[in-house]
């Protein structure tokens, strides 16, 4: 009985191991990569990884152990099945001369139950195996001191380049529009500011790793850098301010100083230290204003030409602001003031001669009712009536005939006194006006008469053609006797 039971044991486990053999299939899965080989080249940017089942997988799976990546880490990718073969499609498409890994570590399962496990690395290429570029030399270096104006960046590359994929991967903080030109077969790059450049100011670059060769291999990496516009450090400055004089058509100084040495019809001169730029023909002002015009007399100096002459016996200040730039863009940073008095005197009578009578000498330079002066005066029988005027400066030839139609003698006291009339005038010299009236009445011992000599001052009144004028109208009282 026990050997028969022994027997069927053994059936038994025969049976089991019979109907086991039956169940488990010890086949591999197969499979195939495309690219198959190490430094295989794919031929376009949208060429895809396939991994070729011979049988169907769980998909999950083999989708979770597909890994692609590069130095700038992993590759973003559609994912998409053709029967058993699994396709990789990179969403922003293959970087020429980029080395790529493609990584399968893991345990796969077919849909029949049998296991694959992998662990494979294949690199390769897309489109060529070009080089990267290199930026081999650039300019200003990084943390070079350069000036403001005539700035020019250039870079030096190991290949010809594409052009706008460069141009557009250049950013230069601070600096705003600018133009580019090549050279070289597009190996050498020089960037143009369309503005000069801010003093003093810390500019930053970086070249990004999206700037392409030719052949459009990427850089390898960003490159950044930075120069200063410091190299200038001396700060503007008014160095002198004075008169000049125009003449056989050009601006001297006159040897004056400011202060009191400018003179009429000229010019005011301020002298910088340095270069200046093209504001400083609007950083002059004056307090009160004077109206006029602004010419660069040299690199230097700034002119300021008075449209007219300024008034005489006026205080004036000279302003330049203190936003004034050098050609570098420096400011002189505080407000400059000078204060002036204008050589410019008022015209004056230096003296009054009617015929007959003593000269009449300038008291403080003016006859006027406020002096109280009265001059007795000789009238001949048919009442005419001669003098001479001797005035503080000369006359232009145009100014001595309007001088003479605006001088003229009035009846005073009594109001009924016929008024008189001019019958005579001529210039003696450029500066003494002979005048002869006809008309008068002497006066009695009952009865003065007073006749008023009026010359017109102010800006309305006489001038001497060189922009002088009286102060204020001048008045002298005559009294004719027999």
């Amino acid at each position: 009985m026990l050997r028969w039971l022994n027997n069927s044991g053994v059936v038994i486990v025969c049976a089991i191991l019979f109907a086991s053999c039956e169940l488990v299939d010890l086949r591999p899965v197969g499979m195939k990569i495309e690219p198959a080989e190490s430094d295989s080249l794919l031929p376009n940017p949208n060429s895809p990884v396939i991994l070729s089942f011979d049988t169907e997988m769980e998909r999950h799976e083999a989708e979770s152990i597909l890994q692609i990546s590069c130095d700038s880490g992993t590759v973003n990718g559609d994912r998409y099945w053709n029967g058993n073969a699994l396709y990789f499609v990179p969403v922003p498409g293959w970087t020429a001369g980029v080395r790529y890994t493609l990584s399968l570590s893991g345990t796969l399962r077919s849909v029949d139950g049998r296991e694959l496990r992998l662990e494979r690395f294949v690199s390769f290429y897309a489109i060529n195996k070009s080089a990267p570029p290199l930026l081999d030399w650039h300019s200003p270096a990084d943390g070079a001191s350069v000036g403001t104006g005539d700035v020019i960046m250039e870079f030096h590359f190991s290949c010809p380049m594409e052009r706008l994929s460069v141009e557009s991967a250049l950013v230069v903080e601070g600096m705003g529009n600018k133009t580019f030109e090549w050279s070289d077969d597009d190996r050498i790059l020089r960037v143009f500011p369309e503005k000069s450049l801010a003093a003093w100011t810390v500019y930053r670059w970086t070249l990004k790793e999206s700037a392409r060769s030719r052949d459009g291999v990427p850089l390898p990496r960003t490159i950044s850098a930075q120069f200063a516009t410091n190299l200038d450090q001396v700060m503007p400055r008014v160095q002198n301010v004075y008169p000049v004089l125009h003449s056989q058509g050009r601006w001297l100084p006159t040897g004056f100083d400011i202060e009191t040495g400018l003179g009429p019809s000229q010019g005011i001169a301020v002298e910088f230290n340095k270069v200046m730029g093209e504001n400083v023909l609007r950083s002059l002002r004056f307090e009160p204003a004077i109206s006029g015009r602004t010419e660069l007399l040299s690199e230097k100096t700034v002119l300021y030409i008075p449209s007219r002459d300024i008034e005489p016996e006026t205080a004036y200040t000279l302003i330049v602001s203190g936003d004034t730039r050098d050609s570098e863009g420096l400011k002189i940073g505080r407000d400059f003031r000078i204060s002036f008095v204008a050589d410019i005197p008022f015209l004056k009578v230096l003296s009054f001669n009617a015929d007959g009578v003593p000269v009449l000498e300038s008291r403080a330079g003016t006859y006027n009712g406020d002096l109280g002066s009265v001059l007795g005066v000789r009238v001949g029988a048919t009442g005419e009536f001669s003098f001479t005027i001797w005035f503080s400066l000369n006359f232009t030839t145009e100014e001595k005939q309007n001088a003479a139609t605006k001088i003229y003698l009035e009846t005073f006291f009594p109001k009924n006194l016929p008024s008189v009339a001019l019958n005579s005038v001529s210039w003696i010299s450029n500066d003494r006006l002979r005048m002869t009236w006809e008309g008068l009445r002497a006066g009695s011992s009952t009865e003065e008469h007073y006749y008023r000599l009026v010359i017109p001052g102010g800006k309305g009144g006489i001038t001497n053609g060189g922009g002088m004028y009286f102060k204020e109208d001048q008045y002298l009282y005559l009294e004719a006797v027999k």
